[in-house]
């Protein structure tokens, strides 16, 4: 091993531990404060907030569900090259950049505070962080650590903190083998004590998290007094590739913000139900919450984000109370009834708020208060313990998740999050079809073939389906059995497939006699509208 060590890399390696020091001293005092105050996730969440829809879009159509991944290792990336500059700046002037280790944590303060459930005490993590990273970059740069301690001398200038320093030598400046071996040790011993506050944060947040799992699985769902009943016979079609009538829990789509699902004891949760309109302001703990009449529905949800022919649709079975029963005993009244409310506001734990229309709520169909997804409780991915379910409506003004407050007030008095970000303040599902089999590209052999998907238009009902090759004639599908106005609906048709290139396209008719547009539009700002449609090769 060499014995002398570039003071260059001296910086990058004090920096780089600068910086973890910081995020393991933040992770552990956000496990005192909540964990959505962790510098990443206050950062990662800002970043969220303040990004385009359109970069929102490209980034979840490129990355699904792994978007938020790639954003936090973008973070740590960032803060990586960060902590190496300012390492590199610590050789020259270490109290610039200490300073600056501090400017970046009080940069995460603010962003933390400011996010729309951010408090006083989200700060702490960040600025605690901040000021043990700046005290360790401060001290691994130190006299004596940093280069040969000397006196100016012939052709010397003095350096920062008095050190001797020749012009045509100061960018190449070393640590003699006693100054590296001293800051070997240091080095080693505060990557040793970040690393064990950083996995004390851990164990504290995972404690949590184990409580909150230990209240999941000890919770047994009460059976629901209305139950969804059985599948109608010939409602799910036995076709190889078509996507089935029920989505699986581990495969139905998930597309929010939140960068760490957040995992909530049932026996801590409370709601609050208030604002203008509200004679009686309620309180329930999830105990209060199932004590109610249960029923269980099979509803279809999509979100908006959905690009045509897209998988951010799916269909389960939940299980929940009727919002509209929880807004009647508050003394709610919907417009059409005298109510001051248009618009009823969920709030997430995480932030969150979803802004729906209190009409829309009341007006008799099945919008819930779900607890239950598929026989089972409700996955922390999707809401555990308690979030929103209503057919007909984007899930971005509708299926809030993580719930813990709902406020009555009016469209014009407050925009919702994705409102004030440019979408649409009312988001009614759009007709639309998909081609689930065969796939795009795929090739195929003369003769026979299956061409089938699923078509939806919740609360309405699909009336149905037809497809065409090449831009030839219209050919009506065959629908199966229809689950319910709220449920998606599968469909086929047989193709006698001719050797060649071929497009095929689907459209679907509403019950309403509104058959889906060809006119292709963006999911900005209110869904996507256009026709599937799927190039194939026949041989």
């Amino acid at each position: 091993m060499r014995e002398v060590l570039p003071t260059a890399a001296v910086g990058s390696v004090a920096g780089l531990l600068a910086a973890f020091t910081s995020l393991a001293v933040a992770e552990l005092v956000a496990a005192w404060v909540r964990e959505e105050a962790r510098p990443v996730n206050a950062v990662g969440g800002a970043v969220i907030d303040r990004t385009p829809a359109a970069v929102k879009d490209w980034a979840i159509e490129n990355f699904g569900t792994n978007d938020k991944l790639v954003l936090q290792l973008g973070i740590l990336v960032l803060l990586g090259l960060f902590a190496v500059a300012v390492g590199a700046l610590a050789t020259r002037f270490r109290r610039s950049a200490s300073l600056a280790v501090l400017g970046f944590g009080l940069f995460g303060a603010v962003v933390a505070v400011g996010r729309p459930e951010g408090a006083g005490a989200d700060a702490v993590p960040s600025l605690t962080g901040a000021v043990a990273g700046a005290a360790v970059l401060y001290v691994l740069t130190g006299p004596g650590l940093r280069m040969v301690p000397g006196r100016s001398g012939p052709g010397e200038r003095e350096g920062h903190d008095g050190r001797a320093e020749r012009p045509d030598t100061a960018a190449a400046r070393t640590l003699s083998g006693l100054e590296r071996r001293r800051f070997v040790v240091a080095a080693t011993t505060v990557a040793a004590a970040s690393a064990g506050a950083g996995l004390l944060g851990q164990r504290l947040n995972a404690t949590g998290h184990a409580r909150a799992a230990a209240s999941r699985a000890a919770l047994g769902l009460p059976a629901p007094s209305s139950p969804a009943g059985a599948v109608p016979a010939g409602a799910e079609l036995a076709i190889p590739g078509l996507e089935p009538l029920i989505t699986p829990n581990r495969d139905f789509y998930r597309i929010d913000t939140a960068l760490t699902v957040p995992r909530i004891d049932a026996e801590s949760w409370r709601l609050r139900v208030h604002g203008l309109g509200v004679t009686r302001p309620l309180e329930l703990s999830f105990g209060q919450l199932l004590d109610r009449e249960l029923i269980e529905r099979r509803i279809t949800l999509t979100c908006v984000s959905n690009p045509v022919g897209g998988r951010y649709t799916g269909n389960a079975g939940w299980i929940g109370v009727r919002l509209a029963g929880i807004l009647e005993e508050a003394g709610v009244r919907p417009p059409s009834r005298g109510g001051p409310a248009d618009q009823l506001i969920a709030r997430s734990v995480e932030g969150m708020t979803l802004g729906s229309p209190v009409e829309t709520l009341m007006d008799g169909r099945d919008a819930l208060l779900a607890v239950g997804m598929n026989g089972e409780p409700l996955p922390f991915d999707h809401g555990f313990p308690v979030r929103m379910v209503v057919p007909g409506l984007y899930g971005y003004v509708s299926a809030c998740k993580w719930l813990t407050e709902l406020e009555l007030t009016t469209f014009d008095r407050y925009d919702a999050y994705w409102v004030e970000r440019g979408w649409s303040a009312r988001g009614p599902v759009k007709t639309q079809s998909r081609i689930d089999t065969p796939r795009g590209l795929a090739e195929l052999s003369a003769g026979p073939v299956p061409v089938a998907g699923v078509a939806w238009a919740q609360h309405t009902g699909i009336d149905r389906v037809e497809v065409r090759v090449d831009d030839g004639p219209w050919s009506p599908a065959e629908l199966a059995e229809e689950d319910g106005v709220d449920v998606w609906r599968q469909w086929v048709w047989m193709w006698d497939a001719t050797p060649g290139r071929h497009t095929l396209q689907v459209r679907a008719t509403d019950r309403s006699g509104e058959t889906q547009t060809a006119d292709r539009v963006d999911v900005v700002p209110d869904g996507a509208t256009g026709r599937h449609s799927v190039v194939v090769t026949v041989s």
